[in-house]
């Protein structure tokens, strides 16, 4: 702000001597570059010239000055130094105090920020400057205010009396944060706060003595902006977020979280980077909840690492708790949702080479749900990988091998130790009109398991298991010029021999069927894990067939394909050699018309087993959607080991759901989502949001209306009632200053359902 005292000096002397003492013209010099545009953020370049040894030029309508004595210019007095610009009504400089006077109208830019003032002061020696009655408005990140004086005390430095800071632009006062004194480092782009009211369209709305606000993107510690909700389930909520910016590689966030119906709830998520890796230490803590006071302490944990050490060590951890299984239903919380049936906490630490890997994890749950079944803990599995890709010419060997604890809290299922050796060779050919590749690998599987007197007669203590397994897959890759579109053909075929064992001996620890689309028609297990493992001498065979426009863009493509069994799985009288044909397609057309389906049809039944699809419109500003999905009772019958689902379903699962969303303005944008089931004619959940976003505050409503449980079991008993979660909510929030905590989006929020793009074509 200030200008250098030599320059400054050298051109009022000038101005003194070469024109007449009462009145002096325009100076008017066409050597002089043209102006900087003022109102610009200014980034000085690489090894520019310092401000304070450019040149400053004077010009004013008139100038008075005497040799030693004041100089007086008047009369639209404007005074450049580079990017900095000084104009006034006048100007007077004293060059024995070396001071300048600017009054009336005084408007000033230096690249960082522009003002305007009645009075602004200047000491040239130390750059010392002092403006009155001022309105300013940063260039180089949000922020604008007014302030009864303003001292710059250096180069970006601003110490503020009786003054306001908002990044609302002109004419709105949505918000501001008021305060008697304020100091701004616009270099450490951090704003201090002392006898602060924050202020809601000019009503105060909380008073803090002192403050710090953060008001750039650097990471800064501070108070964010608040976040103030009111639904019907917790009422009036106000979140107020502060940030800690410990040190460059650890940072914490702890928001205060008031809810009127609850009480408050304590939110903080310490983060941090190492040499050995990076995660976060998350917590959310409420120590009595009004709303349910049978509880004591209410609360959910996570902690997540990540990291590599020394090229080989990978290290991995994502262990989440909470403090009872309602937690997640009755508060919203980024560490789980309200479907959650468990969270995972488990551990692993792996050290890998060019050649094998080994893997030490841990793995275990917290059930949510009362009526859930006990998933088995793994405490621990030890893995072991070796990868020989030149094995032999032509030929890459590979060996998988585990040993597994599981331990369980259901008494009525044994706890085991399983031993897993996988040698398998493969001898791939791969060309770019196809690739045929044959497989051959032996699955040897000792188990000890510890039976009890609840625990399953059929199964025996100790079980050794071996078996082969022979795989050939083919396929082949096609082009042809279809009209104006590009189509391929990749036809594909396999063939799959694991001969039939008796594993009715073995429990299940960590294996569970897979489900069966068309890509699943050629893997060569039908489960997850190695606790079942399904015989097969079987045929695969289908077809992709793509279409590609001018630009390599794919526009359509369609999948169909089907499993003939040799040998048929079931044993049943009527048992088919044939799988069910699964088809899947992708379509989009012109870019703004999606669709996707995938059926799975049983010929011998004609009936569909498995269904889905999904059409989505697109326009400027907006989507709709509508989906579907179908999944038959026998099917996950089938799909489901040892799980009982009467209690569960009716006949399946059957249902619809249509979401929509736009943009009306920039500033206006609604979304809303309805789903039902047909099967208990009962609508699941539905959703409206209305918000609007100006340039430094939202405000958003949203009603929701979802199905948490039935009084009742709706399988049984036809007098069931359906219980739903009924809420209203009202948003409001500030943005500015690169930060924009609780921001909302056009989206379904914290419905358990929700938008997705389930299409699956190339770019």
């Amino acid at each position: 702000m200030s200008f250098s005292s030599r320059t400054f000096l050298a051109a009022s002397i000038t101005a003194a001597l070469s024109v007449p003492s009462t009145q002096a013209d325009t100076l008017k010099d066409n050597s002089v570059q043209e102006m900087p545009t003022i109102d610009q953020c200014y980034v000085p370049e690489v090894g520019a010239t310092d401000v304070s040894e450019q040149p400053a030029f004077v010009k004013a309508d008139s100038v008075t000055a005497q040799a030693g004595k004041s100089a007086v210019y008047k009369g639209d007095v404007v005074i450049t130094q580079a990017h900095r610009q000084m104009q006034a009504n006048s100007v007077t400089h004293n060059p024995i105090e070396n001071t300048l006077k600017a009054e009336g109208n005084v408007r000033f830019s230096d690249g960082q920020i522009k003002s305007q003032s009645d009075l602004v002061t200047s000491n040239i020696d130390d750059e010392l400057v002092t403006m009155e009655n001022t309105q300013y408005r940063f260039l180089c990140e949000a922020g604008r205010g007014d302030a009864k004086r303003i001292l710059k005390t250096g180069q970006a430095i601003y110490e503020m009396e009786d003054g306001s800071l908002t990044a609302c632009p002109d004419g709105d006062n949505a918000w501001r944060v008021k305060a008697s004194d304020i100091e701004i480092d616009q270099d450490e782009e951090q704003a201090y706060f002392y006898h602060t009211r924050f202020e809601v369209m000019d009503v105060p709305i909380f008073y803090v003595p002192y403050m710090s606000m953060p008001i750039g993107d650097k990471r800064k510690t501070g108070l964010l902006f608040p976040r103030v909700s009111l639904d019907t389930n917790d009422g009036l909520s106000v979140n107020v977020p502060f940030y800690w910016n410990i040190a460059p590689n650890y940072d914490l966030l702890t928001k205060f979280n008031y809810m009127e119906r609850r009480g408050l709830q304590l939110d903080s998520k310490f983060r941090y980077l190492t040499p050995y890796g990076s995660g976060s230490l998350h917590g959310e803590f409420i120590s009595k909840d009004k709303r349910n006071e049978e509880f004591d302490e209410r609360w959910g944990f996570n902690f997540s690492h990540d990291g590599i050490i020394a090229n080989a060590w990978k290290v991995n951890i994502d262990y989440s708790m909470a403090s009872d299984i309602d937690y997640f239903r009755d508060f919203k919380s980024s560490i789980g949702n309200r479907e959650d049936g468990q969270l995972l906490q488990t551990g692993s630490a792996a050290y890998r080479t060019q050649d094998w890997d080994l893997t030490l994890t841990l793995k275990d749950f917290q059930i949510l749900d009362e009526a859930g079944n006990q998933p088995y803990q793994m405490l621990p599995q030890l893995k072991y990988n070796y990868y020989a890709p030149d094995f032999y010419t032509g030929v890459s060997f590979d060996l998988t091998s585990h040993i597994s604890r599981f331990v369980t809290d259901d008494i009525d299922k044994p706890s085991a130790t399983r031993v897993h050796i996988e040698p398998g060779v493969v001898v791939p050919f791969s060309r770019p009109w196809g690739s045929l590749t044959g497989e051959a690998r032996m699955l040897a599987t000792h188990y000890q398991q510890e039976l009890t007197d609840t625990s399953d007669p059929d199964l025996t203590e100790s079980v050794t298991r071996t078996i082969p397994e022979v795989r050939v897959h083919g396929l082949l890759n096609l082009e042809r010029q279809a009209g104006n579109y590009i189509q391929t053909l990749e036809p594909q075929v396999q063939y799959l021999y694991i001969p039939e064992v008796d594993q009715s001996g073995i429990g299940l620890y960590d294996t569970t069927l897979l489900q069966t689309d068309y890509y699943g028609l050629f893997r060569s297990r039908k489960h997850s894990g190695v606790d079942r493992i399904q015989k097969a001498n079987q045929f695969s065979y289908g077809a992709t067939t793509r279409f590609y426009d001018d630009d390599y863009k794919e526009r359509m493509n369609i999948s169909f394909g089907q499993i003939y069994y040799l040998e048929p799985v079931s044993s049943a009288e009527n048992a088919s050699n044939y799988s069910a044909w699964a088809v899947e397609t992708d379509f989009n057309f012109s870019d703004y018309l999606f669709y996707h389906g995938g059926v799975q049809y049983d010929i011998e039944s004609s009936a569909i087993q498995l269904a889905n699809s999904a059409l989505e419109y697109r326009f400027d500003g907006g989507y709709v959607q509508s989906n579907y999905r179908y999944v038959t009772k026998e099917y996950i019958e089938n799909s489901v080991d040892g799980l009982d689902v009467t209690d569960i379903t009716k006949s399946g699962i059957s249902q619809a759901g249509l979401l929509a969303s736009y943009q009306f303005t920039p500033r206006w944008y609604a979304s809303a989502q309805y789903f039902y089931d047909l099967t208990v004619k009962q609508n699941i959940e539905y959703m409206a949001h209305l918000g609007y976003r100006s340039d430094c505050w939202y405000v958003s409503f949203t009603y929701s209306n979802q199905l948490r449980s039935w009084n009742g079991n709706f399988v049984t008993d036809p007098n069931a009632i359906p219980v739903y979660d009924d809420n209203f909510a009202l948003n409001f929030g500030i943005f500015g200053f690169g930060t924009s905590v609780g921001a909302p989006t056009p989206s379904s929020g914290d419905n358990a359902l929700g938008y997705g793009r389930p299409f699956y074509l190339n770019n």
